[in-house]
């Protein structure tokens, strides 16, 4: 073989050997190890499966359990996070402008439908006038429930907090029982059972106190809710290979099947 052509073969191979260094596949470039924060509760059984699945992509998942819907976004934008799945699109939107937050979604979960729940009625119809009734202190939930309200007939709000999903007690037009309404911190609302007439409480929440949305609530939101949760990632993260497979590890068969057979309804898949 000519010297020259030596050379130039040799140059080559070197120039392959570089470029696959450089351009690994996408799943040696990938990140195979993913920490996710969920909220206590359901959302805990529903993960034990959707890292089973991830696993056979190879793609491992630590779960951080939160107990405080307002810690998660901030691990997630100090970086103590890669992911989280606890909300939903307006509880998100309200994040992000409020605490400057660049988070976006990635792709949907589960709706888990709101519910009223007490331990001194067991109907809505006997609710008394003047009763105390608790609500989230966060703006998104703390619409949500009232919404729920006024679905239920209990209260009507201004049209243009409806339409902006923005409402407030503030925005209570009338409210024939004169009900007293009790904003207090999401987990703090089933511990206040005992103290309050009905209490909307969110899904993960009722879970861990022992509450079922289909035995126990009075007033409950339909499946069809528009608060599908969400899984969410910092913005530059969003296109990232890790990221689609977590989102196609949630929404694999198997995590689908699980959601429906085991909450039956309290939990509904998004996707």
């Amino acid at each position: 073989m000519p010297s020259t052509f030596r050379r130039r073969a040799a140059l080559g191979a070197i120039a392959t050997l570089t470029a696959l260094a450089i351009f690994p596949t996408a799943h040696a470039q990938d990140k195979n190890t993913v920490k996710v924060g969920v909220s206590v509760g359901n959302a805990e059984q529903v993960f034990e499966v959707v890292k089973k699945v991830a696993a056979r992509d190879g793609l491992k998942i630590d779960v951080v359990v939160f107990n405080d819907y307002q810690l998660p976004n901030a691990a997630l934008a100090a970086g103590d996070l890669d992911a989280n799945a606890f909300q939903h699109q307006p509880f998100l939107d309200n994040q992000n402008k409020a605490r400057g937050f660049d988070i976006v979604p990635v792709g949907l979960t589960i709706t888990a439908p709101l519910g009223f729940y007490s331990r001194k009625i067991k109907s809505i119809d006997a609710l008394p006038d003047g009763a105390s009734v608790g609500i989230q202190n966060d703006p998104s939930n703390g619409n949500r429930a009232l919404l729920l309200l006024q679905t239920a007939g209990l209260i009507t709000l201004k049209p243009e907090a409806v339409k902006n999903n923005n409402a407030t007690p503030l925005d209570v037009v009338t409210n024939p029982k004169k009900l007293k309404l009790v904003p207090l911190d999401a987990a703090q609302l089933p511990r206040s059972l005992d103290d309050l007439a009905i209490a909307a409480i969110n899904n993960d929440y009722a879970e861990k106190a022992g509450l079922s949305l289909a035995k126990d609530a009075v007033i409950k939101e339909s499946p069809q809710s528009p608060y599908a949760n969400l899984i969410a990632v910092r913005r530059a993260d969003k296109d990232k290979p890790w990221a689609k497979r977590l989102v196609a590890a949630y929404q694999s068969p198997e995590v689908k099947a699980f959601i429906q057979t085991q909450f039956k309804g309290s939990l509904v898949p998004a996707f």
